[in-house]
């Protein structure tokens, strides 16, 4: 559990951060070891989906970027960053993107994501998605992120975007020090080098809207199952275009 000491930084960050001066220069040559910070803030995910989404967008980012060792997703994990009241005070994404990062951390599993042991880069995609409880998505992370440096900031509202007046997928983008509000699903984002959106996906046999990632084209990535029962339905084609029968077992 986290020391109630962090716990009352936390509500002066969470409340005071922008009034607040830059962090003092002491504190920042003294900045933790990722291995002495909490890995989150041991808040539990509301809903299953919270949880669900952004791992299948890490699953289907590990099958399409499998050759390149430059990326990090992370996935409700503490990001320490140098932007707020204080260091030891993190932000916690539903789900975020780096560039330009080890995929694994001199080798090993991160437990957290600290801007200064990562070249000071920071998440070039967060996601932030809203449950029965707001969680200020609209307006103080939509502030912290955009502090922080973040290009594009996704809020997923699929059931409650009536209650909050917005829509149920907004995407922004980081222009000169503000966010924009972005048009067209799936979003192209040329300087991540993939597009998001929605689709109605099955998901352990159910029926159920994911998000996930789409090409320059608009066409969606398929995963690597997808892929291979695409390959198996070409060869059945060819098969029976042949007049071979492919659930025939042959006769010896």
């Amino acid at each position: 559990m986290v020391s109630a000491r962090l716990c009352v930084i936390y509500l002066i960050n969470h409340c005071l951060w922008r009034f607040l001066p830059v962090i003092s220069q002491s504190l920042l040559q003294n900045l933790p070891s990722t291995a002495d910070l909490p890995c989150s803030d041991d808040t539990p995910v509301d809903n299953e989906d919270q949880n669900l989404l952004p791992n299948l967008l890490l699953l289907l980012l590990t099958h399409l970027w499998s050759a390149r060792m430059d990326w990090y997703f992370g996935v409700d994990m503490a990001v320490y960053h140098t932007t707020g009241v204080s260091p030891k005070v993190p932000v916690v994404p539903d789900g975020f993107l780096s560039l330009g990062v080890e995929r694994k951390k001199s080798g090993k599993s991160r437990r957290s994501y600290a801007t200064w042991e990562e070249g000071d880069v920071v998440p070039s995609f967060v996601l932030e998605m809203v449950s029965h409880r707001p969680g200020e998505e609209y307006d103080e992370k939509t502030k912290l992120y955009a502090k922080l440096g973040v290009l594009y900031y996704l809020v997923y509202n699929p059931e409650f975007w009536q209650r909050d007046s917005h829509q149920p997928f907004e995407l922004y983008k980081l222009e000169n020090g503000a966010y924009q509000l972005q048009i067209g699903e799936p979003y192209w984002m040329p300087e991540v080098g993939l597009g998001i959106g929605r689709y109605q996906g099955i998901v352990g046999g159910l029926a159920q809207e994911i998000l996930t990632w789409y090409d320059e084209r608009g066409d969606r990535h398929l995963s690597g199952e997808e892929q291979a029962q695409q390959r198996a339905d070409r060869l059945e084609k060819l098969l029976r275009s042949q007049g071979i029968d492919p659930n025939q077992q042959p006769e010896l």
